[in-house]
């Protein structure tokens, strides 16, 4: 038995599907853990969002290029908060915080989507705080995996040879 043939359809369908179900993830694991979600995991699980959505609409067909363009962006830009606070939670201990000064516009969109949508957005931990590890791997990290994954991917379905 074989594996299927990877597509540019497959892999933006898997993206999308892949993102929903991160984005979930964290929404069933917040509550039933405990868990204190800060305003970088309330940005990325947004990014998760948006991700899915542009990757499912990658897989139509229409658009392709367009709709790949944006979630290679999105990827990037999740890719980049998740590795910040990643770097945020490698620092010793009581070194560094993200909160205290000016909210800068992660933060701002965080809090707005916390006010519009409690439920799905609440921001209510740090984040240098590692509450829970996976494989010696906090979320965050583990974010940061998904991100990088789902860019390269991307890139491929994006740039690979038309059909």
């Amino acid at each position: 038995m074989s594996l299927p043939k990877l597509t540019r359809r497959r892999a933006w369908l898997g993206i999308g599907l892949g993102s929903f179900a991160l984005a979930l993830s964290s929404l069933i694991l917040t509550p039933l853990l405990g868990l204190n979600a800060c305003y970088l995991c309330v940005f990325q699980r947004f990014v998760f969002m948006l991700v899915g959505v542009f990757g499912l609409l990658a897989s139509t067909g229409r658009f392709e290029r367009g709709f790949g363009a944006v979630v290679l962006a999105l990827t990037a830009l999740g890719a980049g908060a998740a590795g910040h606070q990643s770097w945020l939670q490698a620092q010793p201990e009581g070194s560094v915080s993200c909160v205290g000064g000016e909210p800068n516009l992660i933060e701002r969109l965080s809090y707005f989507l916390a006010e519009a949508m409690p439920s799905l957005f609440n921001v209510t931990g740090f984040c240098a705080d590692e509450e829970l590890v996976i494989l010696g791997l906090s979320l965050a990290n583990w974010a940061l995996v998904a991100f990088c994954a789902s860019f390269v991917v991307g890139a491929w379905a994006l740039f690979s040879r038309r059909s």
